[in-house]
């Protein structure tokens, strides 16, 4: 240990030696640019003092040269580099690795100090200085900006100078939600924002061709008192039409558009629902447009359904590009627009290949083909089709000899773009077509020398994006059915004295409904520092089945469906994240999620499929995949031939916390801890300490960890290394083992140190 951080702290002042002497580079006259501060001095009270302190910090430029743990590492390495004559190391480290030195500059310095004296008089401080003082010691630049303001100017009378048109009669109703207020502080940004609002209203009343630029902000400033008088008014030179509300007239469609191709082409024209659809080819059914566009002939024009409609054929997932134009109608009588949308197909049809390789901590090695073949409009109505099988072998190399495992298998999948209901036809008015899916999937999994287990899935059910942010998935049937064949003697005679393993490969059906909720603010590009991430699912199954047969296996009336009991059972869980940036490449993410099952009626426990694990690579680090619990209990390393014990629960808690950091180039580091369990909801005499109690959080197991992410583009790279800090099958007040670590020590890095390899973060 002591080797260690002495091998550390010789690193630590090597590249510190080496940082230092980042000016000797330096020509001439020349100083490194260090950085800028702003102050603020005022007479007078200044609101959101240091929110104003914050705008004005991120607007000086240039940034000075980047920085790890107070150490420019990336400009010592430009230096260190000098002149490379030729790709290598050298090339590598000045222009992949390496930043060029960031210099001090009188021009930069002056610009920033109009740049800040601009937006304070824009934020309503005006008539005020800005100035600024450059500090210099050992050719390092460092600049402080004052900012010596005085009261800030308040607003005055607000008016809205209109005339009785249409067009004036539609800003009147949109004043009564004037972000301009008498009292509000005077922001040039707010002005702007409310041209925004009004242009954004009268877009939904039928103005096409009116535009924000159309409107006037007049603002006095000479009333006094810092009061700023704004009047707001139409310019004078606004065209006519601006003014107008326009309807729609016709609506074509274009359904194989080719910018390169300017021939009109009339055949293939069919007239349905108002639409016109020109489809020479007759490669889509006329009603898929009937259903997604959101338009009407005789509609006042609406910029909300117009981009309802955009974003409704682009989600069909056949157009690879897609566009509207609105033409006037010429001599009409009243202001139309005819609407054209110019569509161009996607290819129908693909396939793609896949393969994997992996590594497992019980010594499994092995590897995975896949092939998925998809077309895109199978029936001409934008259904999904996509066949995917897959082939896969691991071998795994045990003290007792070598387990194989194969699986095999195939899905196939239908989405198509509507709710099929049996009574109701549903639609909607989202910016997303809903959806019907329908999957059936069959795969064959043999373990050499042990057995082979069949299963068979089928699901039914519907996709609803309330938004971009917003997902709703509700499988009215879901049905899972398990058999097990070919078990040899000298297994099912592990499975006579293991209750865990024999379950784990049981005859199982499973018929339910489950729902899913899906909330992701990430997506919102207008939430760049919080953001939060939601998952909520409910699963049902067996009920309507146990209603029926009148199931209760506590009074011995258990039933069977193919000559197999059904399960019953409900299980809830819920996934929250909360992921805070600093900066573009820093960020904070937090994650706690929950989940609990209750087994009734025909079973006694949770199929073994959707009961709960804890450790692994995307759960609690330090501890291996599914070896964490339940409880205080502890399965050690009692594994039969080729077998891992996984310990399953009724109940499960986590809590993870992570901070992520750009470190250079393609690589991310990370720190993180975990903590959680799982738990049996009944008491498990083969399990001792398993049960969930009130005493839950003293029995958390706690891991700690670093790690390193490579962002390829394409994927994401993870390798986190993790210890456990807190092992919850020891003692009561033995669990704590920070006191025990010894990176030093070989046999206490094999028994604690965790190595875990993914693909994408861990949440």
């Amino acid at each position: 240990m002591k080797s260690i951080v002495t091998l550390l702290y010789a690193i630590v002042m090597m590249v510190l030696a080496c940082a230092c002497s980042n000016t000797k580079y330096l020509k001439g006259n020349q100083q490194l640019y260090t950085g800028a501060t702003v102050k603020i001095e005022s007479t007078g009270k200044v609101p959101n003092k240091k929110e104003l302190k914050n705008e004005l910090s991120g607007l000086l430029r240039p940034e000075p040269n980047s920085s790890f743990l107070g150490l420019k590492i990336k400009l010592w390495a430009y230096n260190i580099a000098g002149n490379p004559t030729g790709k290598g190391l050298r090339y590598w480290l000045k222009y992949k690795f390496g930043e060029p030195p960031v210099l001090a500059s009188l021009s930069a310095f002056e610009k920033n100090r109009a740049i800040l004296q601009n937006r304070l008089e824009n934020r309503g401080y005006f008539g005020d200085t800005v100035t600024f003082d450059t500090s210099v010691k050992s050719r390092r630049a460092y600049v402080t900006y004052t900012a010596a303001v005085r009261d800030q100017y308040q607003l005055g009378k607000v008016t809205f100078k209109l005339d009785s048109s249409e067009l004036g009669k539609g800003i009147a109703r949109t004043t009564r939600r004037s972000r301009l207020r008498p009292g509000n502080p005077y922001d040039l940004e707010t002005i702007k924002e409310e041209r925004t609002r009004i242009d954004n209203r009268l877009k939904q009343k039928g103005f096409y061709y009116f535009n924000e630029d159309y409107l006037l902000a007049k603002a006095d400033s000479t009333v006094g008192d810092s009061k700023v008088d704004i009047a707001m008014q139409v310019k004078p030179e606004m065209p006519t039409k601006a003014g107008l509300p326009y309807r729609i007239n016709d609506i074509y469609v274009y359904t194989d558009y080719d910018a390169r191709d300017t021939a009109f082409r009339p055949r293939g024209t069919t007239h349905i629902g108002g639409y016109t659809i020109i489809d020479p080819e007759h490669k889509f059914k006329p009603q898929i447009f009937n259903r997604t566009l959101i338009f009407d002939s005789g509609d006042l024009y609406n910029r909300e359904a117009h981009n309802l409609s955009l974003n409704r054929l682009t989600t069909l997932g056949v157009f690879k590009y897609v566009k509207a134009r609105f033409r006037e109608v010429p001599n009409a009588k009243q202001p139309l627009l005819n609407v054209y949308y110019y569509l161009t197909p996607t290819e129908k049809k693909s396939i793609r290949f896949e393969a994997s390789a992996l590594t497992k901590s019980n010594n499994a090695n092995g590897g995975e083909v896949s092939v998925n073949w998809r077309h895109r409009n199978l029936l001409k109505g934008a259904e999904l089709f996509v066949v995917s099988t897959y082939a896969g072998l691991e071998q795994q190399l045990s003290g007792q000899g070598n387990i194989a495992t194969r699986r095999i298998g195939a899905t196939v999948s239908i989405s198509v773009p509507r709710l099929i209901t049996p009574f109701v036809q549903f639609n909607t008015n989202s910016g997303f077509v809903p959806k019907t899916k329908a999957e059936l999937g069959y795969e064959i999994y043999n373990r050499s020398n042990q057995y082979t287990l069949t299963s068979s899935k089928a699901t039914f059910g519907y996709i609803f994006k309330e938004s971009a942010q917003k997902e709703h998935t509700l499988n009215l049937v879901s049905i899972n059915y398990v058999k097990p064949t070919d078990i040899t003697p000298e297994f099912q005679a592990q499975l006579d004295t293991n209750i865990t393993l024999a379950r784990s490969i049981e005859r199982q059906f499973i018929i339910g409904t489950n729902y899913n909720f899906n909330l992701n603010t990430q997506i919102n590009p207008n939430r760049k520092r919080n953001n939060f991430y939601f998952n909520g699912n409910i699963d049902l199954s067996g009920n309507l089945l146990g209603a029926i047969t009148g199931a209760n296996i506590d009074k011995g009336k258990e039933r069977q469906i193919f000559n197999t009991p059904f399960s019953q059972y409900t299980k809830l869980e819920a996934d929250f994240r909360h992921y805070l940036s600093f900066g573009k490449f820093n960020q904070f993410v937090s994650r706690i999620t929950a989940g609990v099952g209750f087994a009734y009626g025909n079973s006694s426990t949770l199929p073994f499929i959707k009961q709960f694990f804890a450790g692994g690579v995307n759960d609690i680090r330090a501890f291996r995949s599914r070896s964490l619990g339940p409880g205080t209990y502890y399965a050690g390393n009692r594994a039969e031939v080729g077998f891992l014990p996984d310990q399953p629960g009724d109940v499960k808690i986590e809590m993870n916390a992570e901070y992520r950091a750009k470190l250079f180039s393609i690589v991310r580091g990370a720190l993180f801890i975990d903590a959680g369990n799982i738990w049996t909801r009944q008491a498990d005499t083969a399990r001792r300490g398993s049960q969930f109690s009130k005493d839950f959080l003293k029995e958390m197991a706690v891991g700690v960890g670093a790690g390193l992410r490579f962002d390829i583009s394409i994927l994401i790279l993870r390798l986190d290394l993790a210890f456990p800090i807190r092992k919850p099958w020891l003692p009561e007040n033995e669990r704590w083992v920070i006191k025990n670590i010894d990176l030093g020590n070989s046999k206490w890095r094999k028994d604690n140190l965790v190595f875990n390899l993914a693909i994408g973060y861990p949440f």
